[in-house]
């Protein structure tokens, strides 16, 4: 086998990698020495801007499988026949830290999948929690302002987190999630996914249906107690990454049940609650879990950089017999994150290998821009329509219409029977253990006890209260008592 030879990156030998050229032995260094400076203005613009949020996390590829026959209720091809296996590439992460920050702490978790389908990827940007903390997108740039490190202090302020979730009522639900057991996963694959938003399904006969993702670990449920989490925090601070990468490498591959709650379109005008409000989920007594098929994760990424920094998702991504409803967080969605990924990545960071389409083409009039790789023929135009034969449009909706009506404008969500932002956090109270419920008590009193204003304090004190009158006291009875000690 021939030696490799070192070469810059216009790929011309290096003789020498140990020293640089300089005048004489003990002169300065030369500006002609382009091994040198190519290697120095190269490690300046390694790094890209991070992820505002989602800045920490790791990666897997690995397949899905179809195991039920969802003919009935999507015509998307990937899920035509059980069996059928599709390539798919995964992006777990925390939410609130930076690209540095710890695993073990308790925040939500990404669970970002892509589908490289024949059809196109198919991206599902979901969370390990079913419900979120807001339900309209503007509302996001504040929220993640309050929970990520403060402009003065440089850290993340109790004050902040809480003094938001006071004005917003709606995160009482969420906020019920992250403090509880299942606030801080004991690893990526002791945790269930989400799609959390609410999607459209699309038949070969054009019906309508609303849909939830539940990924179901295959591993088991397991979370860690505040105190077990800082001490693996302490011994390893990328102990979620450790844990995926070491089992695929010993061929332990981790594994996921895709269950789906489906909805007929008719229905959701008359549900008794906003079925599109991203707080609140859907009973199984009203929408039984419908198995569709598993996610297998087999394949480690060669370069974490390459293929988990740049991996960009986006919830528009569809593929025909799947499309949005009109959950308004998921709205906002279908822009912000294809945009975030044009500023961090550039507009062709879709060419990239990880993000490229694999039994698909993409074949459309997008050109130019920076680290632009996609060529076509010499006579290829970059308009359309022409006359050359260029790729034309199909004519076929991804997904059936949505009807749309009313004047234009802000409006409160529309009016439901029972559409209150604390019923469900209270209904998930009332289901926990009494062991349960005392950890939940105390997460929410550790942080709730720091807050430094009186009325921040009152105003999430009566969003516990409103959820649930023993829910409320005991929140009520551990804060008073941490802040008189």
């Amino acid at each position: 086998m021939a030696k490799r030879v070192l070469t810059t990156e216009s790929g011309a030998p290096v003789a020498d990698n140990q020293n640089s050229a300089t005048a004489g032995v003990g002169g300065p260094i030369l500006l002609q020495d382009q091994h040198l400076l190519e290697k120095l203005a190269r490690f300046n613009r390694e790094r890209i801007p991070e992820r505002v949020v989602h800045a920490r996390g790791s990666g897997a590829y690995g397949y899905f499988e179809v195991t039920d026959d969802v003919t009935g209720f999507t015509r998307a091809d990937f899920l035509s026949e059980v069996g059928r296996r599709t390539e798919t590439f995964i992006r777990f992460s925390t939410v609130a830290d930076s690209l540095g920050g710890a695993d073990a702490v308790r925040d939500p978790r990404g669970f970002a999948l892509k589908f490289y389908t024949d059809e196109g990827n198919y991206d599902l940007v979901g969370n390990n929690t079913p419900v979120f903390f807001i339900k309209d997108p503007i509302k996001f740039p504040d929220f993640i302002h309050s929970q990520k490190r403060d402009p003065f202090t440089g850290k993340q302020e109790p004050d902040n987190v809480w003094d938001f979730w006071a004005h917003a009522p709606e995160a009482t639900h969420q906020v019920t999630w992250l403090m509880g057991d299942r606030g801080i996963p004991a690893s990526y694959r002791h945790m269930n996914g989400y799609g959390s938003h609410t999607y459209q399904w699309t038949n070969a006969q054009g019906e309508a249906f609303f849909v939830k993702y539940h990924f179901k670990t295959n591993q088991g449920v397991r979370s860690l107690a505040a105190d077990q989490a800082a001490e693996l925090v302490g011994k390893d601070a990328n102990s979620h990454q450790t844990d995926l990468l070491q089992a695929i490498e010993r061929g332990v591959n981790p594994s996921w049940t895709l269950h789906v709650q489906v909805m007929p379109a008719a229905e959701a005008t008359d549900y008794r609650f906003n079925p599109f409000d991203l707080t609140k989920v859907w009973p199984h007594s009203d929408y039984p879990l419908q198995r569709v098929g598993r996610l297998v994760l087999d394949r480690n990424p060669d370069n974490v950089f390459a293929e988990v920094e740049q991996a960009a998702f986006s919830p528009n991504n569809f593929v025909p017999g799947i499309g949005p409803s009109p959950d308004k967080m998921l709205q906002g969605r279908l822009f912000a994150y294809a945009d975030a990924h044009r500023y961090r990545l550039g507009v062709n960071h879709t060419h990239l290998p990880v993000n490229a389409p694999r039994t698909a083409t993409a074949d459309n009039y997008g050109r130019d821009g920076l680290m632009a790789t996609r060529n076509g023929s010499r006579h290829d135009k970059n308009y359309e329509p022409n006359s050359y034969d260029g790729p034309a449009q199909t004519g076929a909706a991804l997904a059936a219409p949505l009807a749309v009506q009313g004047w234009t404008g802000t409006h409160e969500a529309p009016a439901h029977t029972k559409d209150d932002d604390f019923f469900q956090a209270g209904e998930l109270f009332r289901l926990m253990s009494e062991d349960e419920k005392g950890r939940l008590v105390a997460n929410i009193a550790g942080g709730l006890s720091q807050v430094t204003r009186d009325d921040v304090i009152e105003k999430n004190l009566a969003h516990f209260h409103a959820a649930d009158a023993d829910y409320g006291k005991r929140v009520e009875e551990a804060v008073r008592a941490l802040r008189e000690d």
